[in-house]
């Protein structure tokens, strides 16, 4: 049996679109197997918006966030599926939130498959370098960099960044969270951030 950890919560929740304690129920009892917990969770009639990841999101706003001082400005590209979503008050939060995350942390990506195998490849030989110079052990390098690469996904994809207002939690989750509130899928769809003196 899989152990059911906070992670794989959260995936059934973006999956289903239902509650935190009713996706932690149905992988108790399914042994952690996502699949048969969806299953678990349409038989009891729970997951009226399981297809809500296949529905279009062709609705949303464009934000626009400039950091006090005007050095840092930010757009941002946050879709939903009906306009009356896209004038919601925690909709637009959730946007502002996204952007302000995104000026102050700089990611490269949104999602950890945007991130390029050869970026990937690279940082592993680095890692690898680095691990083997601080002496450690062949057997525990290869763990050590699984460890790192991870670090590294939180400091370069948005989705897997800890939300600057509260560490605790991470994009992911609170786009989660956005999504079952408002029974709706959100997409983030692309941002671009601008800092004065950079080079495009």
């Amino acid at each position: 049996m899989a152990e059911v950890t906070t992670e794989i919560i959260v995936q059934l929740r973006e999956k289903t679109g239902c509650g935190m304690m009713d996706c932690k129920k149905a992988l108790v009892e399914s042994g952690g197997d996502i699949e048969k917990a969806v299953d678990t969770l349409r038989k009891k009639g729970l997951s009226a918006v399981a297809n809500r990841a296949e529905r279009t999101a062709a609705q949303g706003i464009i934000y626009s966030y400039i950091h006090t001082g005007g050095k840092i400005g930010v757009l941002l590209e946050v879709n939903c599926e009906t306009d009356f979503v896209a004038r919601n008050e925690a909709f637009n939060q959730f946007a502002k939130d996204v952007a302000l995350q995104i000026a102050a942390q700089n990611p490269e990506y949104i999602f950890v498959d945007d991130v390029p195998q050869s970026v990937i490849d690279h940082e592993k030989e680095i890692l690898s370098t680095q691990a083997e110079s601080e002496g450690k052990p062949a057997k525990a390098v290869e763990k050590i960099i699984e460890g790192r690469i991870k670090k590294f996904y939180e400091e370069v994809c948005l989705l897997e960044q800890p939300f600057i207002r509260d560490p605790k939690i991470k994009i992911k989750d609170l786009l989660g969270e956005i999504a079952a509130k408002i029974g709706e899928n959100i997409v983030i769809r692309r941002f671009i951030r601008y800092q004065l003196g950079e080079k495009s």
